[in-house]
């Protein structure tokens, strides 16, 4: 991310990114996600230009939360399976996370191939058990977090947000809102119907004073479906259906924020 001018940031240029922004400033979730100003240079790199959604905020706290039941394509596990390439470092980065992941003869061989590491990596997270996963949280008073790669449990999810909300009711009434008319307007989108959103995060963002609000962003895997095709986005995936589960994790968001709300 760089700063752009009046207010606006730029991101590398993705051309999913850019037509899915593109639709959407024409689409009724255009109100939760953030303006989209098109492509410029800089330097001879490419950058789309959309709106800084900090702006308005006095140092904000900032959460970012990865929504649906996969984080990646049909398409990136049929290229991994056709060619299964033994990856050191994806070995390394479930090792981290937890050392008896891997088979005796991964552990062997130091090698885990990218389909084995992707589907793994869903299965420890809140991704396969709530539909969403917390990824980072920076807080007001400067502190970051990242470290949610085996937060899994409904209990656990439950405390990191109440911790991220500080127990503000206000402010979690406030999400659940919002998060109202975003589920509302996903049902109406035509976009949304059409297309697989994956890898896709809503974003956070609430200050001291009171003020608070959710957006979509991050459309960088999100691909149009074969023409006639529709998505249900609550239905389980199963391989070759393209369900992504966002609203499944959506609702399940919801839920438990509505849960701490009236605590």
């Amino acid at each position: 991310m760089l700063a752009g001018e009046d207010g606006r940031i730029l991101k590398r240029f993705c051309q999913c990114e850019q037509r899915s922004l593109e639709q959407l400033m024409n689409d009724p979730l255009r109100p939760f996600v953030p303006t989209y100003y098109g492509v410029v240079q800089r330097d001879d790199q490419a950058f789309n230009q959309m709106e800084d959604l900090l702006a308005d905020f006095e140092g904000p706290s900032i959460m970012d939360c990865k929504m649906g039941s996969r984080t990646y394509l049909e398409e990136e596990l049929v290229k991994a399976r056709e060619r299964p390439r033994p990856r050191k470092d994806m070995y390394e980065k479930m090792v981290a996370v937890d050392p008896r992941a891997p088979t005796p003869e991964e552990h062997a061989q130091g090698a885990v191939t990218k389909p084995r590491y992707m589907q793994w990596r869903e299965t420890v997270s809140s991704t396969s058990t709530l539909g969403f996963r917390i990824e980072g949280i920076k807080k007001a008073d400067g502190t970051c977090n990242t470290n949610f790669k085996k937060t899994q449990e409904l209990e656990q999810v439950t405390k990191v947000l109440e911790d991220f909300v500080d127990g503000n009711h206000e402010i979690l009434r406030k999400y659940v809102a919002r998060l109202e008319e975003l589920r509302e307007a996903l049902e109406n989108s035509p976009f949304f119907k059409t297309h697989e959103v994956v890898g896709s995060s809503l974003l956070f963002v609430h200050d001291h004073t009171g003020l608070a609000k959710v957006w979509m962003i991050d459309f960088g895997k999100t691909v149009a479906l074969p023409d006639h095709q529709t998505l249900n986005h609550r239905l389980p995936w199963a391989e070759g259906n393209r369900e992504d589960g966002y609203l499944w994790g959506l609702d399940n968001m919801i839920r438990l924020l509505q849960g701490l709300a009236q605590s």
